[in-house]
């Protein structure tokens, strides 16, 4: 199944064809994205992604990437600590950017992105994508309708059984790794969503030898004394729901909840208002690139579902997580 009426003919750039990039790229196509470009610092893993998903024109750097004319938006698919410089390189040859969340490394990097692309008038959005799936929009519109009420608390994990190996990119501090930035941005930019930026940030979390933490919990309270909780590991596996709290009703999201996801509104007496059953065509990775034609239609410089300002609140809150919990990354 595919869907021709929102998009908005802009022509796609993919730097750093990793595994996130080919899920990405799986996606466009399914949908009729026109992915014009690849750059890769590798001439074969070019070639081989190029082969894979069809895409006419191969780059050898990142340089030539962005400057290849035939290409308006560029997304950025590679580690962490180079967001924010590859982004600067795009957005400096006139490109619109999607970047893989984490947007940055922290938020100073986040703020000096999103001002160059203010001054150069280019969108910029963080590639948050479980953030636009049909079923948070659905539950935006439950919540907009005070269905639940008043909202009290969130909560939400992110765990999973990832690598031990201490050359792996989770586990290296100078690629950014850790349960933070891979697996915990997810809950808390959820929380953020749903509640904005917390009055009170209370961060505990485990490290590694080398730096890196591989477990995380938070605790964020809000100005009307609202709550959210996040949970994050990469050493352990677990069920990935997420709960959402109101004075009259409650959500619960299936796992894995920032997947394309099932839910159901259940009342005082646990009868269940609402049930939704998700129905995405592929992984669902194409409703953040969806968004970003959107906005560039629009006019507009960012859009209502994740504006730029609360992506650097976001980086903001992590940062303060990660002075909590004594996470420093090489070179900050």
């Amino acid at each position: 199944m595919t869907d021709g009426t929102k998009q908005n003919g802009l022509r796609w750039g993919i730097l750093g064809p990793g595994g996130i990039a080919k899920a990405f790229a799986a996606d466009l196509v399914l949908h009729g994205f026109d992915v014009r470009a690849v750059g890769s610092r590798s001439q074969s893993t070019a070639d081989g992604f190029a082969a894979e998903y069809g895409v006419p024109n191969v780059h050898t750097s990142y340089e030539s990437l962005v400057n290849d004319p035939e290409v308006d938006v560029v997304y950025i698919a590679t580690p962490h600590p180079f967001h924010a410089e590859q982004a600067i390189l795009a957005l400096n040859a006139g490109k619109h950017v999607l970047i893989e969340k984490p947007f940055t490394l922290n938020a100073a990097e986040a703020q000096a992105v999103v001002a160059l692309a203010a001054e150069k008038g280019l969108v910029v959005l963080e590639a948050m994508w479980s953030r636009f799936l049909p079923h948070m929009d659905r539950i935006r519109e439950i919540i907009a309708a005070g269905t639940l009420g008043e909202l009290r608390n969130v909560t939400a994990g992110h765990n999973q059984l990832l690598s031990t190996d201490p050359a792996h990119r989770i586990n290296a501090p100078e690629l950014g790794g850790g349960a933070l930035l891979d697996l915990s941005v997810y809950p808390i930019s959820f929380a953020s969503d749903l509640f904005g930026t917390p009055e009170r940030i209370q961060a505990s979390g485990t490290l590694q030898d080398v730096g890196t933490d591989i477990e995380v919990t938070t605790l964020f309270t809000y100005a009307n004394g609202a709550t959210a909780v996040t949970l994050a590991s990469s050493r352990a596996p677990g069920p990935n729901r997420a709960s959402i709290v109101g004075t009259k009703a409650w959500i619960e999201i299936d796992r894995t909840w920032q997947d394309p996801a099932d839910f159901r509104v259940l009342g005082p007496d646990a009868e269940v208002i609402e049930s939704y059953t998700s129905d995405v065509a592929g992984r669902g990775m194409q409703y953040q690139a969806w968004e970003l034609e959107r906005i560039v239609a629009s006019g507009e410089l960012s859009g209502d579902r994740l504006p730029v300002a609360e992506t650097i609140s976001i980086m903001e809150t992590m940062d303060e997580v990660r002075r909590q919990i004594g996470v420093r990354y090489p070179g900050e």
